[in-house]
């Protein structure tokens, strides 16, 4: 009889892309008969309690991740930030072996939260940047992420292995000392019947403050010359879920994932940022989609020219939108050709938490804080 293993999942709280991507692994857990334990800080913690009510929920120290009022000004304010970032990362490698023991857990699977590493148990990384954009410090950057990621055992890239994928170069790194293993674009959706349309554009916001506020300031003004159905989603994860109607417009606070999922596909057009897990999504379901890039987020801006410059998707700036570029949409042709083609994560998860750690230090019976 197969013994049920606790494998700790913890998402990186920095919109809510890297918590949405992890409900497919969750799942794959699940199935496999493993015990998920969920683990993160503010709305990326608060979405996943939504969505798994039921699982053991652990708080971790918070990175603080904001993003400045103008776009300009992020990398200096990361940079700025980096000393409380470095000490979350540090306070949460503390942390773990602690965890590890008290909840009995047999792996780790860390998206972007770069502190998870232990010589006790198997620890994976997912992410998709093998290359760090900063503009001129892309370099500088791209090397400090490889550090942390060396320290776990394997590196999960939600992506495909190969020119035509979706990160475009992030996600390629010749680094010979990189565990890489390719699970294919991850999606909490499932590709089904859409049915018949009810929206004419659903506006999908995301993304740390104040950006995310900015951007629904500005696009609430924009939808009033909008004359179709508009369905509003702001992307805030609160207690209470609420909604209002105005004309033409449903607004929600936010929406779960079988909501959500419900929303997208009876939806014509998307409009939202350049986030990779929302660029996953879309493909799954095979959008059409207009981008707004979080001003300054060299990685989002990358990915919006990238997709633009391939006649998938059009972009503008958050500064230019005006809502008649969603005229645009009609000369690109939308997400959805690149789908999985690799090893089922559930494949890939029973065999990355098989057995024990290969030179593994011994578990002692309490460590010292």
């Amino acid at each position: 009889m197969q013994i049920s293993k606790n494998i700790l999942v913890a998402p990186l709280n920095w919109g809510l892309g890297h918590a949405t991507r992890c409900i497919p692994i969750i799942r794959s857990i699940l199935q496999n008969g493993d015990i998920p334990i969920i683990a993160s800080d503010g709305n990326a913690l608060a979405l996943l309690k939504k969505e798994f009510p039921s699982l053991l929920a652990l708080k971790l120290p918070s990175y603080k991740i904001e993003y400045s009022k103008k776009g300009q000004d992020l990398r200096l304010k990361l940079l700025k930030d980096s000393p409380k970032i470095w000490m979350a990362i540090r306070n949460e490698h503390k942390l773990l072996n602690h965890l590890i023991l008290k909840h009995e857990i047999s792996g780790v699977i860390s998206d972007n939260r770069l502190g998870l590493y232990s010589a006790l148990v198997p620890c994976v990384i997912l992410t998709h940047q093998l290359q760090v954009l900063s503009g001129n410090t892309t370099w500088l950057s791209t090397q400090l992420h490889l550090h942390y990621i060396k320290k776990f055992d394997a590196c999960w890239i939600p992506d495909v292995n190969g020119v035509n994928n979706l990160s475009g170069k992030l996600s390629f790194n010749e680094d010979a000392d990189l565990e890489k293993v390719y699970l294919g674009p991850l999606s909490r959706f499932q590709l089904g019947s859409p049915g018949d349309k009810k929206y004419d554009l659903l506006v999908l916001l995301s993304g740390p403050e104040p950006q995310r506020s900015i951007l629904e300031k500005k696009l609430l003004e924009e939808v009033k010359q909008y004359e179709g159905k508009i369905l509003f989603v702001a992307g805030k994860v609160e207690k209470k879920q609420f909604t209002k109607k105005n004309k033409n417009l449903t607004y929600y606070n936010y929406l779960s994932t079988d909501s959500l999922q419900k929303a997208m596909d009876r939806s014509e057009l998307v409009l939202c940022r350049s986030g990779y897990t929302t660029i996953m999504d879309l493909n799954k379901l095979g959008k059409k989609a207009f981008f707004i890039p979080t001003p300054g987020q060299f990685e989002q801006e990358y990915l919006a020219e990238s997709l633009a410059q391939k006649g998938i998707v059009p972009f503008a700036t958050q500064e230019q939108f005006n809502i008649e570029m969603l005229n645009q949409v009609e000369n690109y042709a939308g997400l959805g050709a690149i789908q999985s083609d690799t090893t089922s994560i559930s494949e890939i998860l029973a065999e990355t938490f098989s057995k024990v750690k290969e030179n593994s230090e011994p578990i002692p019976n309490s460590l010292s804080t």
